[in-house]
């Protein structure tokens, strides 16, 4: 999946917002909180990567794959980053992202997790 594509259906998740507070690198939030990042133009190919919070479950599971590793400095919470596009397919990046979104999401205050779901 590239980058314009992952852009979009990260914007399309309930409430979601894009920032860049690193320069070029695309930060995707709910409610103030990172749920996703990608790559900005990284050199050796890593244009598409991809980090994201997933559930302690997947985190172990995902580790293990060829492609995907331990997010750096997020992964004691249990984030991933897929350094080869090739290690998911689109459906999954989509279903990943959805639910790295809904966790985040779940975090979030009563009321404001309420603005945003109506």
């Amino acid at each position: 999946m590239r980058r314009k594509d992952i852009e979009k259906f990260a914007l399309s998740l309930p409430g979601a917002t894009l920032d860049r507070p690193w320069g070029e690198t695309p930060v995707f939030k709910v409610g103030g909180k990172m749920f996703a990042w990608g790559s900005a133009g990284a050199p050796g190919g890593q244009d598409d990567a991809l980090a994201f919070k997933c559930s302690d479950l997947s985190f172990e599971m995902l580790t293990k794959r060829k492609g995907i590793a331990p997010a750096p400095y997020l992964a004691r919470a249990k984030w991933v980053q897929v350094e080869d596009p090739k290690a998911m397919d689109a459906d999954e990046v989509r279903a990943r992202l959805s639910e790295a979104h809904r966790l985040i999401l779940e975090k979030l205050p009563k009321k404001t997790r309420a603005a945003i779901t109506g």
